[in-house]
């Protein structure tokens, strides 16, 4: 069996320097960083939230995932992430128990972590990132 932390619920956003603005004049909240990822097609901000963050994602253009789900459901939750200590093993025993994988291999993703998604079908519709982080 193993480990998994809540890394951060990541929610699709119009306008990155929009929402962080809510955020800062709502609970005074700043990005702990910010960055384009072109590999996943997004601009993204982090926001610490307890042991967590709130992920922002902004999408570099209409024809990219986020693009894609802003136009089909707008703002709102896009996936939540869980923090493994070693995706690999992850990835083999989810395969194993059945689960419907997006990425068979890690990627890279934000912060420089190595990244693989889950379908909606195996989690109650939601889609879920594990994310293994070694910063």
């Amino acid at each position: 069996m193993f480990a998994y932390n809540l890394d951060h619920v990541a929610l699709a956003v119009y306008s990155l320097d929009a929402a962080l603005a809510d955020y800062a004049r709502l609970f005074g909240a700043e990005p702990m960083y910010r960055e384009v990822v072109e590999e996943q097609g997004v601009e993204e901000a982090m926001i610490a939230v307890g042991g967590s963050f709130i992920q922002l994602l902004q999408p570099l253009g209409p024809d990219t995932p986020v693009g894609r789900f802003l136009e089909s459901r707008g703002e709102g939750m896009h996936h939540i992430a869980l923090a493994v200590a070693d995706i690999d093993a992850a990835l083999e025993h989810l395969r194993a128990e059945g689960s419907q994988l997006v990425d068979e291999r890690p990627r890279r993703g934000g912060r420089g972590a190595r990244i693989a998604f889950v379908h909606p079908k195996s989690f109650a519709g939601t889609l879920v990132e594990l994310v293994e982080s070694h910063a």
